[in-house]
C-alpha cells in the first residue's frame, strides 16, 4: 500500500480530532487514525512524537502519566480548551479548502 504523508497542519487537526473524543496515548493516537482511515494513514513516531511535544507546548493538549491497556506506563495526551478552540478553527479551515479543492477538481474542461 502506499505511504501517503499528511498536508501541512493535517497531522495536528487529526490529532486533536482523535483526542477530542478521549485521552490517549502515542501508540493508541496512531493506531486510532490509521484504522479509522480505513487503513490509509499511517503517523510514523518520527512525525507523532514531535507533533505531539509541539502541541504540549501551544497548549493544544497536555499529559499525564497512567497505565496502557498492556498494564505498561504510557504518557496520556488529552485535550485542553484552547486545543477544542484550535481543532473548531482547523476544522472549519480544513472544510472549507477541501470544499474549494473539490469544486476545481470537479470543473468543467
Amino acid at each position: 500500500m502506499t505511504k501517503h504523508i499528511f498536508p501541512q497542519g493535517a497531522l495536528e487537526l487529526v490529532i486533536l480530532r482523535v483526542l477530542q473524543n478521549a485521552p490517549n496515548h502515542g501508540w493508541g493516537i496512531a493506531q486510532k487514525i490509521h484504522l479509522i482511515s480505513n487503513e490509509v494513514l499511517k503517523v510514523e513516531e518520527g512525525s507523532l512524537y514531535p507533533a505531539l511535544a509541539r502541541m504540549v507546548q501551544k497548549g493544544w493538549i497536555k499529559s499525564d502519566w497512567g497505565t496502557s491497556e498492556n498494564n505498561r506506563r504510557a504518557k496520556y495526551y488529552h485535550l485542553t480548551r484552547l486545543g477544542l478552540k484550535q481543532l473548531n478553527t482547523e476544522q472549519a479551515n480544513w472544510e472549507a479548502m477541501a470544499e474549494a479543492i473539490a469544486n476545481i477538481l470537479q470543473m468543467e474542461s
